[in-house]
């Protein structure tokens, strides 16, 4: 009967023992992985691999990639909404190309800041992708209202390349995109 009963006593005992001995495996393998733990363990830590391609970019299919594809598409309408207020308000830079217009930044600002507080941004986003001009690195209100701004391109063919851009990035879109997690 004693021997019985000792048995049983051993049981949950070693159990117990199992138990702990998992939950310790577990832990040292999540510390393994962890970047931020002095622990390195028998292999150190696993380096994540990433091609150039892949590098500083959401995973393919997932949300992110999506609202960063839509906020592109929404600045390729701002810029157009800039250009097209250049062309509207803006005077011809000289007769030969009636189409390319310019505007003094003070007044573009005046003009634009009703329609958009990002001005000098888009301004430099415009001038990345060759579609305006000025003069200097940044221009600045007041300091700069008399620096004019140039189309480089007629406002049509402006129009052509901007749509252009909104419509390849759509097609590009993800009908389901996911959570990164899940991906």
């Amino acid at each position: 009967m004693s021997s019985q009963s000792a048995s049983q006593q051993d049981s949950p005992l070693s159990s117990k023992v199992a138990l702990f001995n998992n939950v310790t495996k577990s832990h040292i393998q999540s510390q393994i992985a962890n970047p931020f733990s002095e622990s390195q363990g028998e292999r150190g830590m696993q380096r994540l691999k990433i091609s150039k391609e892949e590098y500083g970019r959401p995973k393919a299919g997932s949300l992110t990639e999506y609202r960063g594809k839509k906020a592109n598409i929404q600045v390729y309408q701002e810029m157009l909404e800039l250009c097209t207020v250049i062309h509207d308000e803006g005077e011809a830079i000289s007769d030969n190309e009636p189409e390319l217009r310019g505007l003094l930044f003070g007044e573009l600002f005046n003009i634009y800041t009703h329609i958009n507080d990002k001005l000098v941004g888009l301004m430099l986003r415009a001038r990345k992708h060759e579609l305006i001009q000025f003069e200097g690195e940044m221009l600045f209100q007041r300091r700069d209202d008399n620096v004019p701004v140039y189309l480089l391109k007629p406002l049509k063919q402006i129009r052509e390349i901007l749509v252009g851009k909104q419509t390849e990035i759509r097609r590009s879109l993800s009908p389901n995109p996911q959570p990164t997690g899940q991906l």
